[in-house]
């Protein structure tokens, strides 16, 4: 990202927060029909045939005053309340219903033998969530009546979260007769026992996959001492604490053990896809506020994680027809009361495995562009050349064809100033574009682009580091990530089954360090090639999702449609700043004033920005990939749209940046917070340093000049000589401090 005095510039200026919350579209799910109404409703699985669903309830204005299981017959034209058929007991608890082979029974835990009455649930005395261990379950098999058949285990301790093989063989279930919560198997009759995991934790939730060769489970297995002292004390009270959950794999006979995900948090609710080579499962690691459960779907071995859902705060325990063409959960969407959760069935539609991101290929991409063989990939450098050469060779190998006739590359010439202090030290400098153009032969045209050059060793002086020539700046967050990302939609785009609605152009643009030399040169013969592109998304710095998972998309406000679309398309968990404008330090810039509508995606800045201490292993890829996937989501959104209209932003930046003599030294932040001009970080050895000013002020005045956003404090640069000295006022902790600064 290009932020230096010596630069054309244009920077974000109005940043807004928006509590508008809008459902994402859910594509892989389709006819979203509701099938309960009120109370606690989950835990609901499909009978052999399909046509029916046990389920698991708790409603006080049913007399259920705690969970009892009900059957649920599909072929209902309308349900309602009434709908619902008790067919366990009616006393007692119970947990986990599963239809038989034969269709006409279930199989349950309850606690019902010991007590009719419900059991007393657990108040932790920290407000921890924990989960009891009902010692009193036992695993039985009822008719579609409610009458009991057969008990099928009779052991001390919790045996529940009984489930059958598809092929009618074996039950497998979670058991504490070894003295901890582990998978056990049996016959379907309930013989030859066997206890197929082993490790410290609690192993349950398990599912056969659908040729019963495999289960899969969720695990919280602890592995620090202290985590395991709290699950053993926990343990001997009968609770578990349910926070840190991965899902599992094994073979039947508990070979072959694989652990599949490791988000953090709690992943669990696990179910094989009809396919068996993917897993659906619920989760909240994308969560910063810990309660938020959407379902997720990955590959068996770990890769290609997909977001199902994004409606609510509470989806859950996802389970596919026999025949894979339904899938039933439970949400708390569309509830009438708090804390209400209903049972939900939608038509299941399978997605293209080439529309999701893959971090493989954005790592191998962000690693070389980002590996000190390129050397920084400096403007008019080898290696600008052969990073150039690199990205040629990748749209080939998609199929992408030349932006301009026979050719991908774009040359252009400038004058570059290699000495701040002297307007005449200029070199003559040429840049490459790289781009690629996707005919969809369609009537519009949507660019995504990214810049690839950085500072090399710091020939042109915009290193943030003093005394930094010479010393490789590798850039892999500036902008490496985004690179890496408009190659991955390269890919998504030119290699999925979908007839796109609109043609892409894949813009790699050079010079941006400079000023936004490549894409001001791109655009100035834009409508040219193209007269129908209808919108820009930029990305730029996109490596750092922070643990907060903050970002920033810049320019929702060029087109009505913008911000309902960046917001509905959300990421889970994300917390995303909107900012109306459409000029700002990057190449979309150089689009907006072409009066074409842009998106600018935007992680922050941080304390390697323009160092050469931006590198590879800083890299977030989980925000990368969300991200990237992010972008695809949005594309095709716009791609939507009958007309793009494009509208001038309330608040722009003027089209020329002040010019000025001095700097500060500071990394300021672009967000207009209206009380200042908030400090991200310090350079070392500058005036703001030297005289105190620290990462976290924010400044308000220089001498008598007014600061109320970043644009303002580069007005007030603009009348600063060198040698000048000037209080500069700012905040730090509230407090109002002035410090002498000499320029």
């Amino acid at each position: 990202m290009a932020f230096t005095p010596l630069k054309f510039k244009l920077l974000l200026i109005f940043f807004i927060f928006t509590g508008i919350t809008l459902i994402a579209q859910e594509n892989r799910l389709k006819n979203i029909q509701k099938l309960t109404f009120g109370g606690d409703n989950a835990e609901a699985y499909f009978s052999p045939d399909g046509k029916k669903l046990t389920l698991q309830v708790t409603n006080k204005a049913f007399g259920v005053p705690c969970d009892q299981i009900f059957m649920l017959d599909l072929q209902e034209k309308e349900f309602s309340e009434k709908s619902l058929k008790l067919i366990s007991t009616g006393t007692g608890r119970t947990t986990c219903s599963y239809y038989m082979p034969d269709g006409k029974h279930i199989l349950y835990a309850s606690t019902h033998a010991s007590n009719q009455a419900c059991p007393t649930v657990p108040k932790s005395p920290d407000g921890k969530y924990l989960w009891a261990i009902y010692p009193e379950f036992d695993i039985y098999i009822a008719d579609l009546n409610g009458n009991i058949t057969k008990k099928l285990t009779d052991s001390p301790g919790y045996d529940a979260e009984a489930v059958v093989s598809p092929d009618g063989k074996k039950i497998a279930f979670t058991s504490i007769r070894s003295g901890d919560l582990e998978l056990w198997t049996m016959d379907i009759d309930g013989s030859n026992l066997k206890q197929i995991t082993f490790g410290l934790g609690y192993d349950g939730g398990c599912f056969f996959s659908h040729d019963s060769k495999k289960l899969v489970f969720r695990s919280s297995r602890p592995k620090t001492e202290e985590a395991i002292a709290e699950y053993k004390a926990l343990l001997a009270e009968n609770l578990v604490a349910p926070s840190d959950m991965e899902i599992h794999t094994c073979n039947v006979d508990g070979s072959d053990l694989k652990q599949i995900t490791h988000l953090g948090k709690a992943n669990w609710a696990p179910y094989f896809h009809p396919s068996d080579k993917k897993i659906i499962f619920s989760s909240n690691h994308h969560s910063t506020r810990g309660y938020d459960f959407q379902l997720y779907m990955i590959d068996i071995d770990g890769e290609n994680l997909q977001q199902i859902t994004w409606e609510s705060e509470f989806n859950a325990f996802p389970m596919f027809s026999p025949d894979g063409k339904k899938l039933v959960f439970s949400s708390n969407r569309q509830q009438e009361k708090a804390r209400e959760t209903n049972v939900f069935i939608a038509d299941w539609v399978d997605g293209d495995v080439a529309e999701l991101a893959q971090p493989k290929s954005l790592k191998k991409n962000i690693s070389y562009l980002a590996s000190d063989e390129l050397k920084g990939r400096l403007t008019g450098s080898k290696e600008e050349q052969m990073a150039a050469d690199y990205l040629v060779k990748e749209l080939k190998s998609l199929g992408v064809k030349p932006y301009e006739g026979k050719n991908y590359i774009q040359k252009f010439d400038y004058k570059v100033r290699l000495n701040p202090h002297d307007s005449l030290d200029l070199k003559n400098n040429t840049g490459r574009n790289v781009i690629g153009f996707l005919d969809n032969k369609a009537t519009k045209t949507i660019v995504i682009g990214a810049h690839y050059d950085h500072l090399g060793l710091n020939e042109h002086n915009h290193s943030a580091k003093p005394n930094s020539k010479g010393e490789i700046h590798n850039g892999a967050d500036d902008n490496a990530s985004g690179v890496a990302a408009v190659l991955e939609l390269a890919r998504m785009f030119s290699k999925n089954k979908t007839i796109e609605k609109v043609n892409y152009i894949f813009a790699f643009f050079s010079g941006e360090e400079d000023g936004l030399i490549g894409s001001k040169f791109m655009t100035s013969s834009l409508k040219n090639y193209h007269s129908n592109v209808v919108s820009m998304i930029n990305l730029d710095m996109i490596g750092r999702l922070n643990d907060s998972k903050n970002l920033t998309v810049g320019g929702v406000g060029t087109n009505p449609n913008f911000k309902t679309i960046v917001d509905k398309n959300k990421p889970a968990g994300f917390n995303v700043t909107l900012d109306e404008s459409g000029v700002g330090p990057s190449d979309h810039t150089s689009f907006y004033l072409k009066d074409i509508p842009v998106l600018f995606f935007f992680t922050g800045t941080h304390t390697d920005y323009h160092k050469p201490s931006d590198d590879e292993d800083k890299i977030n890829y989980y925000g990368v990939r969300n991200i990237t996937d992010y972008v695809f989501r949005v594309s095709n959104a716009i791609a939507d749209l009958d007309k793009v209209e494009f509208v001038k932003t309330k608040i722009d930046a003027p089209k020329t940046a002040p010019k000025y003599k001095v700097t500060l030294g500071i990394m300021p932040d672009y967000t207009d917070h209206g009380d200042g001009l908030h400090v991200d970080g310090v350079t070392d050895n500058r005036p703001a340093q030297l005289a105190g000013i620290q990462s976290g002020d924010i400044i308000t005045k220089i001498g008598d000049c007014e600061i109320k956003e970043v644009y303002g404090y580069m007005k007030c640069l603009s009348g600063i000589n060198a040698g000048d000295e000037l209080p500069v006022t700012f905040l730090r902790n509230g407090e109002t401090m002035t410090a002498k600064v000499k320029f």
